[in-house]
């Protein structure tokens, strides 16, 4: 198997390296370890060192942005070219809108054999009119660069289908999707280490008389705070030892939270902000229910994880979220943005917990057996190779 990929060079790219850290650990390290010669590309950041060491692949940084910036994206679409043109690739992998776009044109302008791009969400959805326009230009413009556009859900695959944003002979998915499955050892509770255990609950002050509810994202709009928030303060009036853990970011540039939601987060005693962590699985393993009300979404780790826990699971109806968790049988649903019927489901899990624990369990099963991180590499490394053939 070495052998026959040993000359064939492999690069995977990300606009920031908090992608190749969060999005994909080990998927590097795993196509090298098969043969390839991997190279990684994306911005700086402060994940970088940790990626090179896990993923024990050369890196290149070339400065792209998150944001819409003309100047600054193409003086990075000649300095891929440049590269392109040195490495003589002869796959070429993008995740993320800028690396999917500045690296599709350059591969294609290269004439790379073998462009794939992966599709984890589609940021055009919760947007109107020109920046709409502009964000659907770009994805269609990234598609038609790529020989082979991979979304990570077959309901992602249905929305691009729909709004004619790629021509359906270059779509296809990887397995049941995702973009870089579940490590279920590690996301399993006979697995978690009991200091850390204890760290945790300290760092939260943990009492076991309260009802955690669990939110793991960046804390923007798109992530559906703002109705989270709102609905945790009703709750909260008849529940007092109800409790809002958010683990995440703020995102001061791109999509912030308005003033008041910053404002409860920061004023109410009862929710409980945590930065950054990557022991998500020890908050998992503390919380009594997991709430997730993202807007948009391609395949969410997040919901992968929790329900490997055997946590049970409050998502909103929307792209990924939908792949993953079927309404009353594996966890409940509600309409995006509804803060009235996620109230109501709420309501109904903290009365209810046997009934959730029964969906979990469920859930828990339906992950375990269909996304194995290990099964996605091996179905990714099978296509890569008849692909090249």
């Amino acid at each position: 198997m070495t052998q026959k990929n040993s000359n064939k060079k492999l690069i995977r790219m990300t606009t920031v390296p908090m992608a190749l850290r969060y999005l994909l650990p080990g998927q590097m390290r795993f196509m090298s370890s098969s043969g390839f010669d991997v190279l990684m590309i994306s911005a700086d950041g402060k994940e970088l060192p940790e990626v090179i060491a896990n993923e024990q692949c050369r890196h290149i940084v070339v400065p792209m942005t998150r944001k819409i910036t003309p100047l600054a994206d193409l003086k990075c679409l000649f300095k891929l070219i440049s590269i392109f043109r040195k490495e003589r690739p002869d796959i070429v992998h993008t995740h993320t809108p800028k690396a999917g776009l500045l690296g599709m044109l350059a591969a294609k302008f290269c004439g790379v054999k073998v462009r794939i791009h992966t599709v984890a969400g589609l940021p055009l959805m919760v947007e109107k009119g020109f920046k709409y326009q502009l964000l659907k230009f770009i994805e269609k413009l990234t598609y038609a660069s790529a020989n082979h556009v991979w979304p990570n859900s077959n309901s992602l695959m249905q929305v691009i289908t729909k709004n004619k944003l790629c021509k359906s002979n270059k779509l296809s998915i990887i397995a049941k999707g995702s973009t870089n499955g579940i490590n279920v050892n590690r996301f399993n509770k006979e697995s978690l280490d009991e200091k850390i255990i204890n760290e945790v609950k300290e760092q939260i002050g943990y009492s076991a008389e309260n009802t955690y509810l669990l939110c793991i994202g960046r804390l923007v709009k798109d992530k559906g705070i703002i109705e989270l928030v709102n609905v945790f303060t009703q709750l909260q009036k008849d529940n007092i030892n109800l409790k809002l853990l958010l683990v995440g970011e703020y995102e001061e540039t791109l999509d912030p939270l308005p003033a008041e939601t910053l404002q409860e987060i920061k004023n109410n005693p009862s929710i409980i902000h945590i930065n950054w962590s990557n022991r998500v699985e020890y908050f998992m393993q503390l919380a009594d229910l997991f709430v997730f009300p993202s807007h948009r979404e391609g395949f969410p780790n997040v919901l992968l994880q929790a329900g490997s826990m055997g946590l049970p699971v409050i998502c909103s109806h929307i792209t990924g979220n939908i792949d993953i968790v079927t309404n009353n049988e594996t966890g409940l649903i509600f309409d995006s943005q509804n803060e009235q019927q996620l109230f109501m489901l709420l309501q109904y899990a903290l009365l209810h917990p046997q009934h959730m624990q029964e969906m979990t369990k469920k859930l828990q099963q339906h992950i375990r057996e269909n996304y194995r991180q290990e099964n996605i590499w091996q179905n990714m490394l099978g296509a890569y190779k008849s692909l090249l053939n």
